[in-house]
């Protein structure tokens, strides 16, 4: 045992002298640390208790650790802001996958992002298709419109950014390859094809270079192709009422489609063109249909050095150059000239003089849905012939943003971007538009946006600060909306600046609402036509435009002298709006048109409540500058009026084309239509057609007399000059209670007055002379009669007091229950 314990000794010495030998190898400091604790154990025990230092060290050891984790937080933050510096002002970024992208583009797309853009796509493809179809079709209906499942792959190799000019711009390519989309269009054949086919587009690849630029602080994006896009089509058709349509593609569609949506790219999307995607950050939720733009052109500057209308460039060049300090060439003064054009509506400047011309030329303009280009085409006055010549042109675009605002910008040379926003209506945004060739320098503009006009029928005003809506536009209020059951009262009043190319004018208005077409009459030898004609239409659902067409009549054939299409959605209930339209695809011309809308039920009951008790009363006055029916130039004119079953016919006048009948005919008011047909007289040969008219009397108000010249159909010349009356007995106008009827006066006048014949009527029966008995007695009975008559007119008075009286209660709780509107 003992032997073992020795053993066993040696054994464990051996094994701590191994174990400290490869403790000191692996930590050479550890041979420092017995004197450390030696010392310290001296210091506590003579000099400091360990109690008190030991504190104070582990303090100091945190004082160091808080500074060296202090210095690496700073040392990461300036890290950070350097490589935020660096990112922002480095003119390009590294290329970097978008993988990320496309898979969240993937998880929206189908119930969020498609639905989304394929209404949005729908409404734009609609408007292009009323407005543009190959000579093929006739008729063509969008039925379906689907994006698909499948979305585009945006970045497929990578994205980065990098600039332009001044301007920070993101690219990424843009690749969209599907052949799940569905877009149905029923198409109905032209001559000699005839029939129906449905066209569905079931394919399409658009492959890119998609270009974002931020402007505005980041309050919008500016997004455009690189250059145009590959674009690919696959189209199948069918017929009849098949939804499972053959592959066999319908010739020509395809690459008309192909051809279209390119164009429409290019014009829209593609460099230097661009679209803009507002970033609001207020949404109020309206969709602006409509706007009145002011447009100022206020001058051009720095024309440079390139001959202005010359054949041979160089020999201009020279005249140019040597002439610029005098702003002539050769001996002719240079003569320029604006045409401003907002889509279909177009306008000129008159003449500015010199290099520096100044036109201070300020036109309103129509917008037509929420987005527009306003163009701008500088023209010259070439003294060697009648044309003018087109120079260069440049262009401003706008749009409206959620928040009510409007935004506007143009692109410069280098593809740069100029964007500025107005924050209300009628803001003032002066802006200095580079044309498209540079040697034509600048052009100064100011835009004042003064109306936007909704879909709920609301609009915003150029009240600034407050941003509110009114129903009150020349589209009308909210109270009435795309729908049926409504009757729309046009009245074309009159017109301005209406000029012809032959310088002579005629003009006549042409209205189409749906299938529905009206026309006014010819105005002779005037510009400045006054028509005051009322045409009644019926509502139409689905946004229908009124078509106005404008023309001079001519002996060889109509000229056109402008159009305008008007938006009757919104038009608010028993409100009549007066407006001025410009006219379009002309230099000149207004139209003043007064537009109100009504229910149907309301309007007919209108008409009966009418026509029940009423004689409707017809002056024929006068005619003039009827046509010669008879050998000698002259004619023996007559009225025949057909008024329901009832006709009735005037005096013949001999020999004139200027009669004067001066006769008065009366008919129960049934609400008929009122035909008058002017005929020429004759005894022997059967009577001749010199012209006919409808007397429009429905809107006349009770006991109110219209005035009227009417032109006469079917002939080319003739008015007939007429007085209406529509005579309602109970509503016919009697002295008021305040006045006449009701004053003390009169009472005590009549009472007076059977007083005295009553005196007279005793003086006489004491006298004994029958005779003078005889006439007082007349006269009392004429006095009975005077008082009922008073009575009568008192009792009716009294009940139309407490009609009205019930009918102001009854829209005072109606109007009680319904919110006010916001004063603006």
């Amino acid at each position: 045992m003992m032997v073992v314990k020795k053993k066993l000794r040696r054994f464990s010495a051996q094994e701590a002298k191994d174990f400290f030998r490869h403790v000191i190898e692996d930590k050479p400091l550890l041979p420092f640390l017995i004197p450390l604790l030696f010392f310290s154990w001296t210091i506590e025990r003579w000099l400091v208790p360990f109690s008190n230092w030991v504190p104070l060290l582990f303090a100091v050891c945190a004082t160091i650790e808080y500074g060296r984790c202090q210095r690496q937080v700073l040392v990461e933050d300036l890290n950070g802001r350097w490589k935020q510096l660096i990112l922002n002002s480095s003119p390009i970024t590294p290329i970097e996958p978008c993988e990320w992208l496309n898979k969240l583009a993937m998880e929206v797309w189908p119930k969020y992002l498609e639905p989304k853009i394929s209404r949005r796509f729908s409404s734009i493809v609609e408007r292009g298709l009323k407005s543009r179809r190959p000579d093929l079709i006739e008729k063509l209906e969008l039925q379906e419109f689907s994006l698909g499942s499948n979305p585009p792959n945006l970045g497929g190799h990578g994205m980065h950014w990098t600039t332009s000019g001044d301007q920070k711009v993101l690219r990424l390519g843009f690749d969209w390859d599907t052949t799940e989309m569905s877009v149905m269009l029923m198409a109905k054949l032209a001559k000699p094809l005839r029939g129906a086919a449905r066209i569905v587009i079931n394919q399409i690849h658009i492959k890119g270079d998609l270009l974002l630029t931020p402007v505005l602080d980041g309050q919008a994006i500016l997004y455009s192709f690189e250059s145009i896009p590959e674009i690919r089509i696959g189209v199948a058709f069918g017929s009849g009422g098949s939804q499972t349509l053959p592959a066999t593609e319908l010739p020509g569609v395809s690459s008309w489609l192909v051809s279209l949506l390119t164009e429409t790219l290019s014009k829209t999307m593609v460099e230097p063109r661009c679209g803009c995607f507002s970033l609001p950050s207020v949404d109020l939720g309206k969709s602006a249909v409509g706007g009145v733009l002011s447009v100022s052109v206020v001058s051009a500057g720095n024309f440079g050095g390139k001959s202005l209308k010359a054949n041979n460039l160089e020999s201009r060049l020279s005249t140019t150059r040597n002439s610029r300090s005098s702003g002539s060439f050769g001996s002719q003064v240079l003569q320029t000239f604006i045409e401003v054009e907002l889509g279909d509506l177009t306008r000129r400047t008159n003449f500015g003089q010199g290099l520096n011309p100044i036109w201070d030329a300020t036109f309103n303009m129509m917008l037509h849905g929420s987005t527009g280009i306003v163009k701008f085409h500088l023209y010259e006055r070439d003294s060697s012939s009648v044309k003018f010549n087109y120079l260069t042109s440049c262009e401003i675009k706008m749009k409206y943003v959620a928040d009510d605002s409007t935004t506007f910008w143009f692109i410069t040379h280098g593809s740069g971007v100029v964007a500025k926003q107005a924050e209300y209506c009628g803001q003032t945004v002066e802006m200095i538009v580079p044309f498209e060739d540079t040697n034509y320098g600048e052009l100064a503009v100011s835009l004042v946006l003064k109306e936007w006009q909704f879909s709920d029928g609301s609009i915003s005003l150029r009240d600034s600060a407050t941003r509110q809506s009114q129903p009150s536009s020349i589209y009308g209020s909210s109270s009435l909306q795309s729908r049926t059951g409504w009757k729309l009262i046009i009245t074309v009043m009159e017109g301005k600046n209406m000029i012809s190319k032959s310088g002579k004018c005629n003009p006549y208005v042409k209205l189409q609402y749906g299938k529905a077409a009206h026309r006014t009459k010819p105005i002779l030898h005037t510009s400045n036509p006054v028509w005051n004609q009322m045409f009644e239409l019926e509502e139409i659902g689905g946004g229908e435009y009124l078509k106005i067409k404008c023309y001079t009549s001519e002996t060889f054939g109509d000229e056109n002298i402008g159009s305008a299409q008007v938006s009757l959605e919104g038009i608010q209930e028993g409100t009549c709006k007066d407006v001025w339209i410009p006219l379009e695809r002309v230099s000149s011309g207004e139209l003043r048109l007064q537009i109100e809308a009504v229910k149907s039920d309301d309007y007919e009951g209108f008409k009966n409540s009418l026509s029940r008790s009423g004689t409707l009363e017809l002056v024929l006055i006068e005619a003039r500058d009827l046509i010669a029916a008879d050998l000698r130039g002259t004619s023996d004119p007559f009225v025949r009026v057909q008024y329901g079953n009832t006709k009735k016919m005037t005096k013949v006048i001999h020999k004139t084309l200027n009669p004067r009948w001066n006769q008065t005919l009366e008919f129960p008011d049934t609400g008929d239509r009122l035909v008058l047909q002017v005929k020429d007289h004759n005894d022997l040969l059967p009577t001749v057609s010199i012209g006919d008219c409808v007397v429009e009397y429905e809107r006349l108000p009770p006991n109110q007399t219209a005035e009227k010249w009417i032109p006469l159909q079917g002939v080319t010349s003739g008015e007939i000059h007429v007085l209406v009356t529509r005579r309602v007995p109970e509503l016919q106008k009697v002295p008021s209670l305040a006045t006449d009827v009701s004053s003390p006066s009169k009472a005590d006048m009549m009472s007076g007055q059977i007083r005295e014949i009553l005196k007279k009527f005793h003086g006489l029966v004491e006298d004994g002379d029958l005779e003078g008995l005889s006439l007082a007695m007349s006269e009392v009975e004429t006095a009975e009669d005077a008082q009922r008559e008073y009575m009568f007119q008192l009792e009716m008075e009294e009940t139309m007091l407490i009609n009205k009286i019930t009918e102001l209660g009854h829209e005072m709780n109606r109007t009680s229950s319904i919110p006010g509107n916001i004063p603006y």
